[in-house]
């Protein structure tokens, strides 16, 4: 399938992020570089290295909101994980490579998923006729557990004399139509419940403990327990069992492993925080130790997951950091080789804070309006009001931390406390937000700077 050009990826980044061409640009041309490798000749494909992108800029700025939405447009295995959660190898704490082990669980996840929605039409139409089973008078039915976590095999035992066809028939209408909902059955589902086990370990055994689960639970004998639900929640959870069974979970396995090694990305957030500002005393378990594990992953190599063996040559990494007390130059010399493409971010001023409050979807004004309406408020921001909350965020950030656009939710908050505390008296009221309103609720607190620091 044909992914987004990249004037497609900016036109959808844009309806949540304002600004930040630079940034958005790069991403689209790397995202659309992942369909571009797939159809090249084979003998050349292995050797197009992914161009990893270092985004730089100040806090608030939308590289965060970035990542988050270019998981949505991308039709890849996607994580985005803190840097700063690493530890170097033979310390306690994350390694390096357990972000590629999560993005092979997310990935079995994604692909588990489209092949259930190819087959749950199937599914329902076999859980269906399990539950008219269950119900068909004349029959005596005996719900054993199954192979698998909470699946249910129901085995029937048809009478001497069995069911006319149109008593099934009608039954079956009354299910569909929603009148049997209030019925009960009762199933026998296999007890999920395991052992507890912690492992306390370095680095490559966050998965001990659960393929340690796994072993004991094979090896004891299968525990299960009587639920009685009606019929409804019955129905899911037979879909549900039909469904896994009717998928092929090698294929699965197969297909989420080769999705990592060819398109799979990397959001790694607060990379600054790992760069080395000076030399340190004792080991640098979170910074330089970090950045030498990290390097072997992004450069290329093998890791070991419970689907077997990964390969990271060609996962794009886009990185990002506001790099306030450290830069880019601080990272080992061969880390910043393997980012090539460096954007920076601009930081936003009223112009941009104005925008933010009315331009995208998810404007901040939109969600107010519609948390408003849940109580029977009609709540109306006046384009003056909304350009004196933009001015008095931008002069809260200039006087004190800048912290970007993270600052209108703090100003909004405020200006909106008194409404949001009385909305359930106010039910069937228009409330309009003025200029005037806005410099009534919060000048005060504008002016005195060091209440501003507290309370903005």
């Amino acid at each position: 399938m044909k992914g987004l050009t990249p004037p497609e990826t900016v036109k959808e980044l844009d309806k949540y992020i304002v600004g930040q061409n630079n940034a958005k640009r790069s991403v689209a041309i790397a995202l659309r570089n992942r369909w571009r490798r797939q159809q090249v000749p084979e003998h050349l494909r292995d050797e197009i290295a992914p161009k990893n992108i270092i985004m730089i800029g100040p806090t608030g700025v939308g590289k965060t909101e970035i990542a988050r939405r270019l998981a949505s447009l991308a039709n890849s295995p996607f994580l985005k994980i803190e840097a700063s959660k690493f530890t170097e190898v033979g310390y306690v704490g994350r390694d390096v490579e357990s972000m590629i082990r999560d993005l092979c669980e997310l990935a079995v996840n994604m692909v588990r998923g489209e092949e259930q929605a190819i087959v749950i039409t199937r599914a329902s139409e076999i859980a269906e006729e399990k539950i008219l089973d269950i119900l068909l008078p004349g029959d005596r039915v005996q719900e054993l557990p199954a192979e698998g976590n909470g699946e249910v095999e129901v085995h029937l035992e048809r009478s001497e004399k069995e069911s006319k066809p149109a008593t099934r028939e009608k039954l079956r209408r009354l299910l569909r139509e929603g009148r049997l909902d209030d019925r009960f059955v009762d199933l026998e589902v296999s007890d999920r419940s395991s052992p507890m086990i912690e492992i306390f370990s370095s680095a490559g055994m966050e998965e001990m403990d659960i393929n340690l689960r796994e072993m004991l639970g094979s090896m004891m004998p299968r525990r299960t327990k009587r639920r009685k639900v009606k019929v409804p929640e019955a129905l899911e959870i037979l879909t549900q069992e039909e469904a896994q069974r009717l998928i092929d979970m090698d294929k699965v396995i197969k297909s989420a492993v080769d999705r990592v090694e060819h398109s799979g990305i990397i959001f790694l957030d607060e990379i600054d925080k790992i760069a080395s500002r000076e030399t340190t005393r004792g080991p640098d378990v979170s910074r330089e130790g970090v950045q030498r594990d990290l390097l072997p992953i992004v450069e290329g190599s093998t890791v070991n997951t419970k689907y077997g063996m990964v390969r990271t040559d060609h996962i794009l990494f886009i990185a990002s950091g506001a790099f306030h007390a450290s830069k880019p130059s601080d990272l080992i010399p061969e880390l910043q080789g393997r980012f090539p493409i460096r954007v920076e971010l601009d930081a936003l001023g009223k112009e941009e804070f104005v925008r933010i409050l009315k331009e995208p979807e998810n404007a901040l004004t939109v969600q107010y309006e519609a948390l408003m309406a849940t109580e029977g408020i009609d709540l109306v921001f006046q384009d003056d009001a909304v350009e004196e909350v933009a001015h008095i965020a931008h002069e809260v950030n200039s006087r004190t931390e800048n912290i970007g656009a993270r600052r209108l939710h703090t100003v909004m908050e405020k200006l909106l406390d008194e409404v949001s505390f009385n909305a359930h008296g106010l039910e069937g009221q228009q409330i309009v937000i003025t200029r005037q309103y806005v410099r009534d609720k919060l000048q005060d607190i504008v002016k005195d700077e060091d209440l501003s620091r507290y309370i903005l």
